[in-house]
C-alpha cells in the first residue's frame, strides 16, 4: 500500500469515529429534550425558548411559598407570604 493510501484511510477512520462519538454525545442531551442550560443561569433553553429550570419550590395551602437555589458558591433563598410580602436571602458558605 501507498503512504498516501494510508494516511487517508487513517483519517477516515478517525473523522468516523469522531461523527459517531459526536451522535453518541448529542443523544445523551439533558432531559432528553435537547435542552440546554446556560451556565450559572436558572433557566434552560429547549426548542428555542426559554424555560424555568425545575426547583425545589415548596407552596403551602394558602399560596405562601419557598423555594431555594444554588448560584455558584451560594444558595438563594425565595420566600413569599401569603400576605404578598417578598423575601430573597443569600447564604455563602
Amino acid at each position: 500500500m501507498s503512504i498516501l493510501f494510508r494516511t487517508s484511510l487513517a483519517a477516515g477512520l478517525a473523522l468516523a469515529g469522531l461523527g459517531l462519538a459526536a451522535e453518541t454525545a448529542g443523544a445523551q442531551a439533558p432531559g432528553g429534550q435537547g435542552c440546554v442550560s446556560p451556565p450559572g443561569m436558572n433557566y434552560m433553553i429547549c426548542n428555542g425558548q426559554r424555560v424555568p429550570k425545575p426547583g425545589n419550590r415548596v407552596v403551602q395551602a394558602d399560596g405562601s411559598w419557598r423555594e431555594e437555589s444554588r448560584q455558584g458558591h451560594c444558595i438563594v433563598i425565595r420566600e413569599k407570604t401569603a400576605s404578598g410580602e417578598f423575601k430573597e436571602s443569600r447564604r455563602c458558605d
